[in-house]
């Protein structure tokens, strides 16, 4: 299963810039936000937090096609799901999921108290919202993997993807 984790992390990083695309998406939403909303610092310090989790739960959302893309393609897909064994299927599964936050969303929750800076938020709720998201965005990549295991098999599968998430 190592080689598995490691080989999705490989993988997420070749495939788009993984990482760097997702905090490049994140800083882009946070920078805009202030711009319809208006340079109100307290505004921005209250409705900080949602803009993160929004920023965070977008960003989570780029990389979720390409979730079980590549075992779809090599035909191991196949395998794992015509195999008897659904205990393999859900481990493998559960590492692709861990494998896709610790490539891509982690990134993204390590840039979050930077970004709260840029959103005038104190450091106690940069630290919450910091803590939140290292809690929450797991739960966002597990819902994720459900749509992204229904649009395998679609050419364009991001669009339904975001629209279950």
């Amino acid at each position: 299963m190592l080689a598995l984790f490691l080989r999705d992390i490989r993988l997420n990083i070749r495939a788009g810039g993984g990482a760097l695309t997702g905090v490049i998406f994140f800083l882009a939403v946070i920078a805009t936000i202030p711009f319809g909303v208006g340079p109100d610092l307290k505004l921005l310090a209250r409705i900080g937090p949602a803009i993160l989790w929004i920023g965070a739960l977008l960003s989570c959302l780029l990389g979720l096609d390409r979730l079980f893309q590549a075992d779809r393609e090599d035909g191991s897909l196949d395998l794992l799901v015509l195999g008897n064994d659904r205990h393999m299927l859900a481990l493998t599964v559960l590492v692709k999921c861990l494998a896709h936050w610790a490539g891509s969303v982690l990134p993204l929750v390590i840039a979050a108290p930077l970004l709260g800076l840029f959103m005038n938020m104190e450091p106690l709720g940069i630290g919450a919202t910091s803590l939140t998201l290292l809690v929450g965005t797991p739960a966002i990549t597990f819902i994720g993997a459900a749509g992204a295991a229904v649009a395998v098999a679609l050419p364009r599968g991001g669009l339904l993807i975001s629209v279950l998430v």
